[in-house]
């Protein structure tokens, strides 16, 4: 793959857009929660509710993206770019036949599930009807991030950026038009927004449509269906990483239950530790996503010792930024949480977990990166086993028993959190190093 600088620029050009999309991602979460919030604090929270219950709904369909990207890369890698797309194939036909009946059930069950999650009156009223809406584009946010893991796998993260940036832009128009009803719409508060959200969704799916019909036909993208084994395969990565992401969601609902145990005071500590904290990560993540494909297509060219060193490589890059995103989190605590805390209390709950968080951001980057890269070699039923294991079987407990138990409050929680950071990185490295990943067949 060349010399050192180049490979290292390589993962740059790759990580890059990935985590300019992601930034984006969040930068419209912001837009989103600023109009919203003018329509009052049982809109935000109906909102807020509904936002967390589409992310649930849709964890398992989002999983296919990666194994479309492992597959892909693979196949990249093999040389065999002409079937490249079919996994893709695989993937697409596979949400819309599982997805299109779910959301349906869903859209059905809405009004009773809701209050499971948050049963005010106000809130209900508000939230169902925006997840209702949301709900309506739950299949296509599942073919989206497919596309997302194709995208990748080809090493073209760019097409990935350029369409989010087109979903985020119809979206903040939509969202002023349907919300406060311009340009002679009914003005629809909050269920505009989720409106507006889904039909950016369906934007955003045309135009991937568009760019693989442009430059993905010659990889086999909507030329016949799938082989059984092909979608066989697909399943037997994906699965793992959709059931991961949804006990991943689940354990964060978890936490929230333990903080609510604690006190009001620590519960919004957490609020704001949790959103500065799923901000400064997201390098981690998209470089974790670049070696994915990095892994993936070295493997597909029978290079293990080259996706060995890629991963490394990667581990490195992401550890420099965050351990650099890390360091005002240490040293001005104040001037970052000053932003969304302006409670002294809630200050002081905040102030030394945000600097723990700063303290271990750099092994949040070798476990992310890693356990990526594990996913993009195909051990994703490891990569689950490890997370899910860590979060319900050693963080949850431990913020339980730290938490309301011993009475350390969101400290003590954020303490327990540093561990298993440490933890995971540990075992991750442990798992790569023993190169088992190497003789999985994609």
């Amino acid at each position: 793959m060349g010399g050192g600088r180049e490979r290292y620029w390589n993962i740059l050009r790759l990580g890059t857009p990935i985590v300019g999309g992601m930034v984006s991602q969040n930068v419209l979460n912001l837009v989103d929660t600023a109009m919203v919030g003018t329509l009052g604090d049982a809109a935000l929270a109906g909102v807020g509710t509904g936002s967390f219950l589409t992310f649930l709904s849709g964890a398992f369909l989002t999983g296919f993206s990666s194994g479309v990207q492992a597959m892909v890369a693979r196949r990249i890698g093999e040389g065999r770019e002409q079937v490249a797309a079919v996994p893709l194939n695989g993937a697409l036909l596979t949400i819309v036949s599982i997805g299109v009946p779910w959301a349906a059930l869903l859209l059905v069950l809405a009004p009773s599930l809701f209050p499971f999650v948050n049963d005010s009156p106000d809130v209900v009223a508000v939230g169902v009807p925006y997840w209702q809406a949301r709900l309506m584009g739950l299949v296509a946010i599942g073919l989206n991030f497919s596309f997302r893991g194709f995208w990748n796998g080809i090493k073209r993260p760019g097409f990935y950026l350029r369409t989010l940036l087109v979903m985020h832009a119809t979206n903040i128009v939509l969202n002023y038009v349907l919300i406060f009803g311009k340009f002679g719409f009914p003005a629809y508060g909050a269920t505009g927004a989720g409106i507006a959200s889904a039909a950016s969704v369906y934007v955003g799916l045309a135009t991937y449509g568009l760019l693989g019909l442009r430059h993905a036909r010659h990889m086999g993208f909507l030329r016949g269906l799938p082989d059984r084994e092909t979608v066989s395969r697909m399943w037997t990565l994906s699965v793992p990483t959709g059931i991961q992401q949804l006990l991943f969601a689940g354990s964060y609902t978890m936490l929230f239950a333990i903080l609510g145990m604690v006190g009001t005071t620590a519960t919004a500590a957490a609020n704001v530790l949790i959103n500065v904290t799923l901000v400064a990560i997201l390098p981690g993540i998209a470089f974790g996503i670049a070696s994915a494909t990095l892994v993936g297509q070295a493997l597909g060219r029978r290079d293990p010792e080259d996706a060995y060193r890629s991963a490394w490589e990667v581990v490195l890059v992401a550890a420099v930024v965050m351990t650099s995103i890390g360091v005002p989190m240490i040293l001005l605590p104040d001037l970052i949480l000053g932003v969304f805390i302006h409670d002294p209390a809630t200050m002081d709950a905040a102030r030394v977990p945000l600097r723990i968080v700063g303290s271990t951001i750099g092994l949040d980057a070798v476990g992310m990166v890693l356990m990526n890269s594990l996913t993009g070699a195909g051990a994703t039923r490891t990569t689950m086993a490890v997370q899910v294991g860590l979060q319900w079987g050693i963080l949850l407990p431990a913020a339980y028993f730290v938490g309301p138990v011993l009475g350390f409050g969101v400290l003590g929680i954020w303490a327990a959190q540093g561990v298993v950071r440490f933890i995971q990185a540990a075992v991750f490295t442990m798992i790569w190093q023993r190169r088992r990943w190497t003789h999985i067949t994609v």
